[in-house]
This record gives structure tokens, C-alpha cells and sequence, in this order.
């Protein structure tokens, strides 16, 4: 290695420096090499009177990277060692680093400024005032010099950013203190900045060479009259345009950014004065000058570097920081009484802007307007107008000085001129903000419902209908057609589907505000399209070898495909609106709800009948998705009245049911034939899903008998593995025919249920799909080696899936629909033990087994009776020994972790069985959790099972709570009687050492879980007051939850870690003050005797939360800050 060495003189050291900095960042460096350069640095940073050397170095050269590492070691001894240096070393740095700014402040680049700035806002965040008295006057003093002021306002914004808001490395007190000192500057600050803006704005307004008024500008002056009755800020925001040169504009862009960070920590108050809001304005004007938009390249991200190119004015940047402004001010949602004229002042300059914005002349439409705009202009006039409904509209909407109704012709002029997608996404979701708001407030006011509703029932009308439009390539083919179909999102949506889903939203959401409105305006629109889809049958030619369409020019086939995918949407659209007609509304909406279904079981017959799914297109790229996806969206939008449809029934019991039978039948006919293997699976899935919803949800006595129902049980249960359906629609179909058989039918007595009959049924039907299934009870013996496992694993797969559906449809259902399924499955499940030690070693198959055994558990425990239940639970745990869990569990993400998931799973839901019957599994269940899966996870990450096992271990606890503690009721009575009963003691304490290590563990999701479940213990069982916790762990569970606060490895958790604190600290407030919180401190390394007297002393004796939650954040912003000041104190040093 070769050896560096700092010189005796300065002027070698600086150029040593410069030569090992150069050599550093240049690029055939080898990292090694960079290594032992980083630690020659290092070494000397460390060393005591470095900043001497980094004082001459800043003072004598121009290498950058110098100029930063010597800053750096500044940085580093002010906020890590400066209460070790001396006070007279702290003098000279506090005199020498303002001067060397001063001096060299315009010839550095600007990152080096910054971060010099940076050093000095540091030295005030220690020492001002009491040593470092005129640090604040300073930058108020450069602020006011106009050729420093731009440095001024650097040294303001960062004071703002490193004082009000500062890092954990002061201690409470000083944070407390430098906040109460900044606000008292806050008056004076922001006189200073209101005057700059103004000064500037009023010497670079272009008065005297401003035409006069042209008849679109007389114009805007009488809208804004009309709409804020000829306010002041008419006349002041109608004053014409400041045209600022580069110097002019780079400062205000400054004073812009110092107001946005002072505004997102400064309370709403006086201090902000209508003057300095009008400033704010004027800038923000600038914005919405088409003439702003920088055309010289991309934009800055902050002016505060001071680089913009020459003769370059980027007026558009100033409009961005002043709606930043505009913004840190309106997202504040508490305001003070006397704010509350400044805000509805603020509200009429941005809708005075927003004015501005959509207003079309002879030049521009309001679309080409916003498209000029800049970007991040509209984005932030957006943001805006979202914060103004989600947090002011309530305080602002019953104000007779605000109209709000020309507000929303604004929004909807801005909201369908916007120039990108996300932006009108961005509009749709404030447009749901108000129709929730507006939803809210009509609940709440159903004396006037009918006035609020009319005062807004134009805006709503144009809405939605625009809405519609936005949705139909009738109307908005070329914004439509760039829409990606194919990309999913995080939400696994495409661009089109969640444009769509969106707009739907809103649509539904005006639909509950007024509904027949809505309906009189979408089923017109769906007729349409219907009626061209519905005369497509004409248009087919059939010959012996094929089914065409004859549809071939090329523009009857694009139109063709316009309506399609517009029939697709707006068939969606009314499936949305389907909740809008059932409850309370169903006979007053009967009739048109009954004309919607109609024209649905109409499209789904027609579409089924004439297979245009089946059909050869002119382009079949393009039209026959289009067919399918069509026919696919009608059986859904179907499906989506199922529970109208079971009103309907409900309905019509007592009387001519011929309509509803009607409907059914049909609706059954069109879904038959297409539960085959020959239709495109998104048709076969969606007759599937129609099918369990008119099974499950509507249940008709009749459905059974009805051919079509008869042809699809002939099709299930007959055996042809060529015609058996994928596997998800089987399972669909097999969900159906069961849920018929077993669901009880609704508005019946129990005599006319059927229930021999169908059980029959039922016992055949499930005979028939276990078929294979059930052969297998003779593979129980073979050898796990012979090839024939492979079928069996097949068969396994294909059946277990289906059964463990059948179960789960049934789970929530009469005891009788159970007693019927656990009958008809009984060999099955036999035939599912016997082969379960088979395949213990084979995963996949293990895991699908335990599903079915975990459905079976949860669902019908009960039908199973307790001797096979005890059955089973023992076959699992003698099957499950240690070194099988291992094995599994090591397999992290795979089907073996999953199999010991659903095994912890199945043991849960036995442990929560009320009653005795499972009572002796406790000491085997607690035994495979402690001995067994514990010592295996304890030192893994293994989420996925250590989530399993603590929820386990939770319940045994919880539910088997008597298990433990043998508290009688005399004695739970008797106030003087002795202290609870233990039993099973060694087994508790291991339980809770579980959970207690689990809080050293980084996991955030297992220490959240587990933090859960002891206080829900706690609530439940007084866990916290019992005498065995109280006496030998309830200090330790305090100790360690409160080092975790210090270690801020779970900062998320920071809420409930202190809740649970106080919970604990609560069952004895007297011990933990007089006996943990001494004991705790005197513990505490890093900290000296005087500092823990402090931390004591500020740990308040409150009993009440609020106070509690201050003293423990306190505390260990205190400790943390104690040890940091203390670890980086001289080696020898004295301290008082």
C-alpha cells in the first residue's frame, strides 16, 4: 500500500488532498484502491483540530471535491462532537464559516453553498441564541441587503427545514425551544418575503405597455363579477402580467420556496395577510399564461441552485411553488376562527385562476389551453382543487359569498379538458370526493333533501352524462383507443379497465343521488347498442362447412367494433347500477329494473342461440373478442341482479309467478349451452358464475326439474375425461348442482323442503364426481414408489378441489344442508385419512389433503362427531414428528410450509371448540407447538408459519383460558381471597417467553400480531394482573418493548408499542415509577448520573394516556440523544 502522509505545511496537505480526491472518483480506480482512500480520509476526519486543516482547505481551493469532504468533516463535528470542542475553537468556527460564505458564496457551485449554508443553520441549531445570539439577525439582515438576498433565502429555507422540523439528535427540550423561537420570527420572516414579492411584482408589471382591454378580457372581468359579486380580487387579479428578468425571477422563485416549507410547519394565523395571499396569487397567475411554458428544456427541479440557464425565465416554475403555497395552506384542516375570511379570500383568487383556466376564446379551446400549460402547473392546480372538496367544502358550501354551483361548471369544464389520462383520473376522484360529501350530507338532512338535491341536479346531470360519453368510442374513440387492454397494474387491472371501473364509480354514485334520472338517461343509450348487436343474426350466412358474418367493408367493420366494445361498457354500467334497485326501492323501481332483466335474459338467449361466438369475422383479431366479450359482459351484468331476482321471488310467492319463472328458465337455457368444452373460456366461466349465483343467491323450487338444469347433471356426472370441463368451471358447475340440492329454499316451511329427496340426489350426485376418488381406498397400501402414483395424485387433485368447494359453499348454511353434505361426502373423507400417511412426504399432495381436512374442520366439525374427529386430529399429529416439520418448515415458501400452515390452521379451529370433547388434544396441541414447530421457527424468519403458530398458541390461551388459571367464582368474588390458581404452569411460561422473544425480532408483521394478542389477553383475561405476570414478567415484556422504541426498529408500531406500555405500567403505576423506571435507567449504558437524574426527573408521574405517551417519547428521544452527544465526545473528557 502506498503510504500518504499529511505535510507539515497546509498549502501540501491541500494539494495531497486534491491529488487522493481526483484519484478517488476517477474512473479506473479500483475499489480496493477507493477502500484504502476512504479510510486515510476517514482516519484524519477523526482526528482532534482536523477542522483547522478543512478551514484553510475551504479558504484555498476550487476542487470540489475537496471543498465537500472538508464541509463534510464540519457537518460531522457540529452535529456529533460539538459538545466536546471548546469554546473557543466554537467562536472561531462560528466567525469564520458566515465570513467564508460571504466571500465565496457566488464563486462556488451551488451545492457547495447549500451545504455551507447547511453547516452554519447546524451551529445555530445548537447554539442560537444563548451562544450564537445574532445568527437568525444575520440572515435577516442579508435577506434585506438585495445583492445577498438571494443567499438570505437559501439560509432562511434551510433554517426552516433543520430547525422546525429537526432529527432526533436534540433533545425535547431544545426542539421545544427552537420552535417557540422561529415562531416568534414567523411575523417578521413573513413581512420580509410579502415585500419582496411585492417589490418585485409591481417594478416588473407591464403598465405602461399594456393595450387596452380586448372583449374577451371585459368579458372574464364580468364573469368573475358575476361569480364573487365584484370582489377586490377582480380588480387586483385582473392587473396585468409581471414580465421578471432571470435575477428577478430566480429570487422570487426563492421567496416562493421559503413560503411553501414556513407554511407546512406554521400554524393558519393573522401573520399569513391578505397582502402576502394576494402575492402568492399574482405569481400563481403566471401558471395560466400560455407564455410560460419553459420551451428551452425539461424543468428545474429547484430554483434554489441558481442555475438557470442565461436570458432563460421559466415563468411557469413560479406558478408551480405558488400553488405549492397555496397548497401547504389549504391541506391544513384546522382552522382557526380567525382564519376562516383568509381562507374563503384564498378560495375566490384560485377560482378566479381556475376561471382563467377554462376559459375558450377565438384562439384556444379550453382543451388546447390546458395542453399548453405546464405539466406540473395542472398537476398542482389539481391537487388544489382535491384538497378544497376533501377538506373545505364542508365549511365552505352553506357561505352565501361562495357559489358553489358555478364552482362545479368550472370543475367540469376543467375535468373534461384535461390534456392526459391521469389528469382526468385525478378529476374523477375528486368528482367521487363530492358525491360522497354530498351523499353524506343529504342522510344527514332528509327534512330539505329534495332543495339540496335541486340546488345541484343539473351539475349531477351534466356529470353523468359526460361521464357516458367519456366511456363510448361513439363519442371518444381516439382518447380510447390509446387506452393499454393488455398491461395489468398493481390492482391487476389494465389502463382500460380501470378508466372504466372508474367512471363506473361515478356513474353508480350519481345513480344513488338520482336515480331515475340516471336510468332514463343509460337504458336509451344501452337500447341503442343492443338493437345493433341484436340485428347482427341477419348478417349471418350459413353454409355446410362454416357460419359467417357478412359484414366485410372496412368501415362497417370499425363501426361494428365501436358498438361491441360501447355495448360492453355500458352493459357493465348497468350491472353496476344493479344495488340501486333492491331494498327498501324494489317496488318503486319494480319497472325498470323488470325491463333491465328482461333485455338481459333476451341478449344472453340471443347471444347463446345464435353462437355469434363461434362465428368467422372480416378481422377476427378484432371482432370476435369483441362478440365474446360481449356476450360474456350480459351474462355478468345478469348475475349482477341475481339478488333482485331473489326479491322478485320472494315477491311473487303468493301470487302469478309466470313472469319470474319466465325469466329464470330463460336465463338457465342461455347459460346450458355453454358449459361445454368447445365455447371460449371467458364465456364458459361467466355462464358458470350465473349459474352459482341463480343456485346460491335466488334458489327457485323449481330449477332442478327444468330441462336444461337436467342436461348439465348429465354432462357432470357422466364419465368422459374428453368432454370434462377446466378445472375452475368444474368446480363452478359441481358448486351449482350442489348449492340446488342442498341450499334450503327460501319462504318454506321445513315439511315442504324435500329434504329425502334432495338428499338422495345429492348422495348420487357426489357419488358420481368421487367415483375414482373412492376407488382409491384400495391404494392404501401400496408403495410409494410404483408408477400408478401418479394417476392417484392426479385423481387427488382433480376431486379433493371440488369437495373442498362443495364444503366451503355450505359452511354458513342451516344444520341440515350440512347433516346432507357431511352424509353424501362421508367415504370420501374416510378414503382422504387412509391415504394421508401415503403421502406425508409429498407435499403437494399433503397440502391439497389438508385444505379439504381444514374446510372440513371449519365447516362441519360438528356433523363429523367427536370420536372421527379424534380420529383425525391424533392420525395428524402422530404423522406430523419433529423431523417432518423440520423438513417442511425449512422449505420456506414452498407446498411443505404450506402443508404445516394448514396444519397449524386445522389445530386452531379444534382448539376453539367450546365444550370438553377436545379438551385432552391440549397437551399434545401445546406440546407440537412449544417442543416441536417453535424451537424450528424461533431462529428463522419463517413468517408464513411462525404467523400460524403464535395465532395457535393465541388461542389455546384465549379459548382454554382455565387451563392455565382455576379461578373459581367464590374466589372471583371474594375480594380478600387468594391469587389465582396455576396449573400447567412450566407450559404458560414458555408461551409467553415465545411472544416475548418474537418482540426482538425485526418481523414487523409477527411483533404487530403478537403485540395484538397480548392485549387482547390482557382485555379479555386481565393477563397483565396476574399474579405469575405481574411478579415475574410484566417488567421484562416493558423492558424490552421500550429498548425497541430506542432502537426505532419497528418505528410503524410506535403507537401501539407505547399503548401496550401503559397498559402494563397501569396495573401498578407505584411500582413502575418507584421500582422499573430507577432500575430501567440505572441500566441504561451510554448515559451519565446527571442525565439520568434529567430523564427522571422529566418522566412526569401522570396516570392519564396522553400524558404517559409525551413522557415515554421524551424519554427516548432524550436517552438517544444523551448517548449520541456522549459517544462522540473527546476520549478523556470531563464532563459536569
Amino acid at each position: 500500500m502506498r503510504e500518504i502522509q499529511w505535510f507539515a505545511s497546509e498549502e501540501a496537505s491541500l494539494r495531497a488532498l486534491e491529488n487522493l480526491m481526483t484519484e478517488f472518483f476517477h474512473n479506473c480506480t479500483t475499489n480496493e484502491r477507493k477502500r484504502e482512500i476512504e479510510e486515510l480520509l476517514n482516519n484524519f476526519a477523526q482526528q482532534t483540530g482536523a477542522w483547522h486543516h478543512c478551514m484553510f482547505f475551504l479558504s484555498h481551493t476550487r476542487n470540489e471535491y475537496v471543498m465537500m469532504f472538508s464541509l463534510t468533516v464540519f457537518e460531522n463535528l457540529v452535529n456529533k462532537m460539538w459538545i466536546g470542542v471548546a469554546s473557543q475553537d466554537k467562536m472561531e468556527i462560528r466567525s469564520c464559516l458566515p465570513k467564508l460564505l460571504l466571500a465565496q458564496h457566488k464563486s462556488v457551485p451551488y451545492f457547495i453553498r447549500n451545504k455551507l449554508c447547511k453547516v452554519i443553520v447546524d451551529i445555530g441549531r445548537q447554539d442560537w441564541p444563548m451562544f450564537y445570539h445574532d445568527f437568525f439577525t444575520n440572515t435577516l439582515q442579508l435577506i434585506q441587503t438585495p445583492t445577498l438576498a438571494p443567499l438570505g433565502l437559501v439560509m432562511l429555507k434551510t433554517t426552516s427545514e433543520e430547525l422546525a422540523c429537526p432529527r432526533e439528535d436534540l433533545s425535547v427540550a431544545r426542539k421545544d425551544e427552537l420552535r417557540k423561537l422561529l415562531l416568534e420570527q414567523v411575523p417578521t420572516v413573513l413581512g420580509l418575503l410579502t415585500g419582496i414579492l411585492e417589490t418585485y411584482w409591481d417594478k416588473h408589471s407591464v403598465i405602461a405597455s399594456t393595450p387596452p382591454p380586448s372583449p374577451t378580457s371585459r368579458e372574464s372581468v364580468e364573469l368573475l363579477g358575476s361569480l364573487f359579486q365584484g370582489s377586490q380580487y377582480s380588480k387586483l387579479l385582473c392587473q396585468p402580467m409581471a414580465v421578471l428578468d432571470s435575477e428577478s425571477h430566480q429570487l422570487c422563485c426563492l421567496v416562493l420556496e421559503c413560503l411553501a416549507h414556513l407554511f407546512s410547519w406554521i400554524p393558519l394565523s393573522t401573520s399569513i395577510t391578505p397582502t402576502l395571499l394576494a402575492s402568492i396569487f399574482h405569481f400563481a397567475r403566471l401558471g395560466c399564461d400560455l407564455r410560460s411554458k419553459a420551451k428551452t428544456g425539461p424543468l428545474n427541479s429547484s430554483s434554489s441552485n441558481g442555475q438557470l440557464n442565461p436570458g432563460t425565465v421559466d415563468r411557469a416554475r413560479l406558478g408551480v411553488l405558488a400553488m405549492t403555497c397555496v397548497n401547504e395552506l389549504v391541506s391544513k384542516n384546522c382552522v382557526p376562527m380567525d382564519f376562516e375570511e383568509y381562507l374563503l379570500r384564498m378560495f375566490q383568487q384560485t377560482f378566479f385562476l381556475l376561471q382563467r383556466l377554462t376559459r375558450e376564446n377565438n384562439a384556444h379551446t379550453v382543451k388546447s389551453r390546458l395542453q399548453d400549460l405546464d405539466e406540473s402547473y395542472l398537476e398542482k392546480f389539481t391537487d388544489f382543487l382535491r384538497l378544497f372538496v376533501s377538506v373545505h367544502l364542508r365549511r365552505i358550501e352553506s357561505s352565501p359569498q361562495f357559489p358553489i354551483v358555478e364552482l362545479l361548471a368550472l370543475l367540469f369544464k376543467y375535468t373534461f379538458n384535461q390534456p392526459t389520462h391521469e389528469g382526468y383520473f385525478a378529476c374523477l376522484d375528486i368528482w367521487s370526493v363530492f358525491l360522497d360529501f354530498l351523499t353524506n350530507k343529504i342522510k344527514s338532512r332528509l327534512p330539505d333533501r329534495e332543495s339540496v338535491l335541486n340546488r345541484y341536479k343539473d351539475a349531477l346531470v351534466l356529470l353523468l352524462r359526460e361521464v357516458l360519453n367519456r366511456i363510448q368510442f361513439r363519442y371518444n374513440q381516439a382518447q380510447l383507443e390509446e387506452l393499454d387492454d393488455e398491461t395489468l397494474d398493481d390492482d391487476q387491472q389494465t389502463e382500460w379497465q380501470r378508466y372504466l371501473r372508474q367512471s363506473l364509480e361515478v356513474v353508480a354514485k350519481v345513480m344513488e343521488l338520482l336515480p331515475s334520472h340516471a336510468f332514463s338517461t343509460l337504458f336509451p343509450v344501452l337500447q341503442e347498442n343492443l338493437d345493433v348487436y341484436l340485428g347482427l343474426r341477419q348478417f349471418v350466412v350459413t353454409t355446410s362447412s362454416s357460419r359467417r358474418l357478412n359484414i366485410t367493408a372496412e368501415n362497417d367493420c370499425r363501426r361494428l367494433h365501436c358498438s361491441l366494445r360501447d355495448l360492453s361498457s355500458l352493459l357493465q354500467a348497468v350491472g353496476r347500477l344493479a344495488e340501486h334497485f333492491i331494498g327498501e326501492v324494489f317496488a318503486a323501481r319494480f319497472s325498470d329494473a323488470l325491463a333491465v332483466v328482461e333485455r338481459l335474459v333476451e341478449v344472453t338467449c340471443y347471444g347463446s342461440q345464435t353462437s355469434l361466438y363461434d362465428l368467422e369475422t372480416a378481422v377476427p383479431s378484432v371482432l370476435k373478442p369483441d362478440l365474446i366479450d360481449v356476450h360474456a359482459q350480459a351474462l355478468a351484468a345478469l348475475q349482477a341482479y341475481s339478488h333482485w331476482l331473489a326479491q322478485f321471488y320472494s315477491e311473487t310467492l303468493s301470487h302469478n309467478q309466470s313472469q319470474f319463472i319466465n325469466l329464470i328458465t330463460s336465463a338457465v337455457d342461455a347459460c346450458s349451452p355453454l358449459i361445454t368444452t368447445k365455447v371460449p373460456e371467458k364465456l364458459l366461466l361467466s355462464s358458470c358464475h350465473l349459474m352459482v349465483s341463480i343456485t346460491s343467491t335466488v334458489r327457485p323450487v323449481f330449477l332442478v326439474t327444468l330441462p336444461a338444469v337436467q342436461n348439465i347433471f348429465n354432462l357432470i356426472t357422466t364419465e368422459n375425461h374428453r368432454s370434462r370441463l377446466p378445472q375452475e368451471a368444474h368446480i363452478l358447475v359441481c358448486r351449482a348442482l350442489s348449492n340446488m340440492l342442498l341450499l334450503p329454499w327460501p319462504n318454506l316451511p321445513e315439511t315442504e323442503q324435500q329434504w329425502q329427496t334432495r338428499s338422495n340426489s345429492h348422495t348420487s350426485l357426489l357419488s358420481a364426481l368421487t367415483r375414482e376418488y373412492r376407488i382409491l381406498r384400495a391404494t392404501a397400501d401400496i408403495s410409494p414408489r410404483q408408477p400408478v402414483l401418479d394417476n392417484v395424485k392426479a385423481v387427488i387433485q382433480q376431486t379433493l378441489p371440488v369437495l373442498r368447494d362443495l364444503v366451503d359453499g355450505i359452511s354458513s348454511e342451516s344444520t341440515k344442508s350440512r347433516q346432507i353434505c357431511y352424509q353424501s361426502l362421508q367415504e370420501s373423507v374416510q378414503v382422504s385419512l387412509n391415504l394421508f400417511p401415503v403421502f406425508i412426504q409429498q407435499s403437494d399432495v399433503t397440502d391439497e389433503m389438508l385444505a379439504f381436512f381444514l374446510t372440513l374442520f371449519q365447516a362441519l366439525r360438528v356433523q363429523m362427531g367427536v370420536a372421527f374427529t379424534a380420529q383425525i386430529i391424533h392420525t395428524f399429529l402422530s404423522m406430523f414428528t419433529r423431523e417432518q416439520l423440520a423438513a417442511s418448515i425449512l422449505e420456506e415458501g414452498s407446498a411443505g410450509c404450506r402443508v404445516v400452515q394448514k396444519f397449524l390452521k386445522i389445530l386452531q379451529v379444534v382448539v376453539q371448540e367450546p365444550g370438553q370433547a377436545f379438551k385432552p388434544f391440549l397437551p399434545s396441541i401445546l406440546s407440537l407447538c412449544m417442543e416441536q414447530v417453535y424451537p424450528v421457527v424461533a431462529e428463522r424468519s419463517s413468517p408464513d408459519v411462525k404467523s400460524e403458530m403464535f395465532e395457535l398458541l393465541y388461542q389455546i390461551l384465549h379459548q382454554n383460558w382455565r387451563y392455565f388459571f382455576k379461578t373459581s367464582v367464590l374466589t372471583s368474588v371474594q375480594r380478600g381471597a387468594a391469587e389465582d390458581t396455576m396449573e400447567n404452569e412450566a407450559q404458560f411460561t414458555a408461551a409467553m417467553q415465545a411472544f416475548g422473544q418474537s418482540f426482538l425480532q425485526p418481523d414487523l408483521n409477527i411483533f404487530k400480531q403478537n403485540l395484538s394478542y397480548l392485549e387482547s389477553l390482557n382485555s379479555k383475561h386481565k393477563l397483565y394482573s396476574r399474579k405469575l405476570f405481574r411478579t415475574s414478567m410484566l417488567f421484562h415484556f416493558i423492558n424490552v418493548l421500550l429498548q425497541v422504541l430506542l432502537h426505532k426498529s419497528h418505528d410503524l408500531l410506535q403507537e401501539e408499542i407505547t399503548l401496550a406500555i401503559y397498559n402494563m405500567a397501569s396495573v401498578d403505576f407505584d411500582a413502575f415509577y418507584s421500582v422499573f423506571m430507577p432500575e430501567f435507567l440505572n441500566n441504561c449504558h451510554g448515559v451519565d448520573t446527571n442525565q439520568r437524574a434529567v430523564l427522571a426527573r422529566n418522566f412526569k408521574l401522570e396516570q392519564d394516556l396522553p400524558s404517559f405517551t409525551q413522557s415515554v417519547q421524551r424519554l427516548v428521544n432524550d436517552l438517544r440523544y444523551y448517548r449520541l452527544c456522549n459517544s462522540s465526545l473527546p476520549t478523556g473528557t470531563i464532563k459536569l
